[in-house]
């Protein structure tokens, strides 16, 4: 509905701005502890490792769609802490622990937006759970992968983090590259919702470069932030609207824009979204074709990416949260957790 402009002529749309804790008082409250810290810096280390091809296993990131459940979470955690040392000579697996959820149009944006999943936006209480959430999981030696959507998120829980995406709807912002040549850890950039690789290589591009931007310090104040670039990123196929795009010939087609543009080939087959249809069932098909290529000798895959829950499926959040289901997404479907050990297991075995 159009209506006509207030006298005033600012915050006319702003119905509330409420101060929250700031970066540094939260790390004070809950501060990264001597074993998260040496999961975080070991995994980065190991990542970067196999980005450089130095390291050769293929990295599996592996988890749900979206945290929203503390204790589910925990429970995931536990049994992935046990996959990975399984398979740890082989394989080197990441946890998803993702509290941001970008939106087309309008739903549920995560757990650090809206907790409680009742459209309170207690984002303090996001945050400061996300973050003791993400102590915990580093403690049990598993590191934890997120995608990172707003550009303030970062400062409250981005040294808990071991690689970073950048989602296809945020891969052509000026802001997330910005952001991403700043951060600390490892970043994935995926192609955009159309499909796009360029979008992705020229994201590359603007990552590994310097940049200056406004941000917040780790007081919360506005500041000018000065990055050096970097250098740690690669791309991830996700497919798009014209469908999947993690056959042979679009690898292909990847390789040869990264080498056009200076960048050894470094690619992520993220088995979900557009390359399965968002159908949990197919996850286990584009699995099997990045693996293939994989055994075949097509070394610029470097990894894969499951969204995996305790169960499969996903559930709509229902107005009474006591009908919620124990370990089953409320946004994108997943595999459960025993299809996630039976796949990970046969890459074990042909690898």
């Amino acid at each position: 509905m159009v209506t006509r402009m207030s006298q005033r002529a600012e915050n006319i749309h702003i119905s509330s701005i409420e101060r929250i804790v700031s970066p540094e008082e939260l790390k004070r409250e809950l501060p990264l502890t001597n074993d998260a810290l040496e999961t975080v810096v070991a995994a980065r280390n190991t990542i970067v490792d196999i980005l450089a091809k130095r390291d050769s296993r293929p990295v599996g990131f592996i988890g749900p769609c979206s945290i929203h459940d503390v204790n589910a979470a925990l429970d995931y955690a536990e049994r992935f802490k046990r996959l990975r040392e399984r398979v740890a000579d082989k394989l080197f697996l990441v946890m998803r622990v993702y509290f941001e959820k970008p939106r087309t149009t309008l739903g549920w944006r995560g757990f650090i937006m809206d907790p409680r999943l009742d459209g309170s936006w207690d984002i303090e209480t996001g945050l400061r759970e996300a973050r003791r959430l993400l102590i915990k999981i580093n403690e049990m030696g598993v590191p934890a992968g997120s995608e990172l959507l707003d550009a303030t998120v970062p400062q409250y829980i981005a040294d808990l983090i071991s690689w970073a995406a950048i989602g296809a709807r945020t891969t052509e912002s000026q802001t997330h590259r910005d952001m991403a040549s700043g951060l600390s850890m490892p970043v994935g950039f995926k192609n955009s919702t159309d499909g796009s690789i360029d979008t992705a290589v020229n994201a590359l591009k603007a990552c590994s470069s310097p940049h200056s931007f406004l941000g917040i310090d780790q007081d919360g104040r506005t500041a000018v932030v000065r990055t050096t670039g970097n250098g740690n990123a690669h791309i991830i196929l996700r497919g798009g609207k014209h469908g999947p795009n993690y056959y042979e010939e679009f690898v292909e087609s990847a390789e040869d824009k990264l080498r056009e543009s200076g960048f050894e080939p470094a690619i992520v087959i993220d088995c979900s979204h557009a390359n399965s249809g968002k159908k949990h069932v197919r996850q286990e098909r584009v699995f099997r074709a990045f693996l293939e290529q994989r055994v075949s000798g097509r070394s610029s895959l470097i990894g894969f990416m499951l969204e995996s829950n305790i169960y499969e499926g996903c559930q709509p959040i229902p107005d009474d949260l006591s009908k919620l289901r124990y370990g089953v997404s409320v946004t994108d479907e997943c595999i459960g957790w025993d299809k996630t050990e039976e796949l990970v297991m046969s890459a074990y075995e042909l690898l």
